[in-house]
């Protein structure tokens, strides 16, 4: 599975128009784009978005097979998977921290795939509790367990520097399915562990 398989099918990013439109928004807020220090930036903003938008995780389903004990209650859990996304309301940034937990069955995730997984979704216009769902699917479809975990701690610059500029707030949010849904045990290990107050 790569990037092509997961992101929602739109046209390439049009670098020449968004150039052109970061020039005339740079007249209207009373800049002169070709005075030094703006020249270049309409072209450099374009490149920006078409290296954001056009990005690609590489691989993000490679698994190994294993033979796993039968009935074990054994988690993998990898945290600290840091991402910037675009909040799809303000067009400002946002700043996650993932914690993804699962419960394997016949084989595992690479671990590099969770932070592919993970980057394949945040390089959108976004929504936080869009990415974990997105996320929580794909760590589900790749591993084929249907007890997956994911909790993501943000800051949204939408909130911290507009509006009511509360710049320590912290949203989080959590996807879980399967052994880690309602107030189970594994759900609560997974939250104690993203959030610094349990043991892996």
């Amino acid at each position: 599975m790569t990037s092509s398989d997961t992101t929602l099918r739109r046209p390439p990013v049009d670098a020449a128009r968004i150039t052109d439109l970061y020039r005339q928004l740079l007249g209207a807020l009373g800049e002169d784009p070709e005075r030094e220090g703006l020249r270049g930036t309409p072209e450099r903003i374009a490149r920006w978005w078409q290296e954001f938008l056009d990005h690609d995780p590489g691989r993000t389903d490679t698994v190994f097979d294993e033979e796993l004990t039968a009935g074990t209650e054994q988690m993998v859990a990898v945290r600290g998977i840091s991402a910037w996304s675009l909040c799809e309301h303000h067009l400002l940034p946002m700043r996650l921290e993932l914690t993804i937990g699962y419960r394997p069955c016949e084989s595992v995730l690479g671990l590099s795939k969770f932070a592919r997984i993970v980057s394949d979704h945040a390089h959108r216009l976004q929504l936080q509790e869009r990415i974990i769902d997105g996320v929580a699917t794909d760590v589900a479809k790749a591993t084929g367990s249907a007890d997956v975990g994911v909790v993501a701690d943000g800051e949204h610059l939408c909130m911290s520097m507009r509006g009511v500029r509360q710049d320590q707030a912290r949203t989080l949010s959590h996807s879980f399915s399967g052994a880690f849904a309602g107030h189970s045990p594994l759900g609560d290990r997974l939250l104690a562990i993203a959030t610094g107050h349990g043991r892996q």
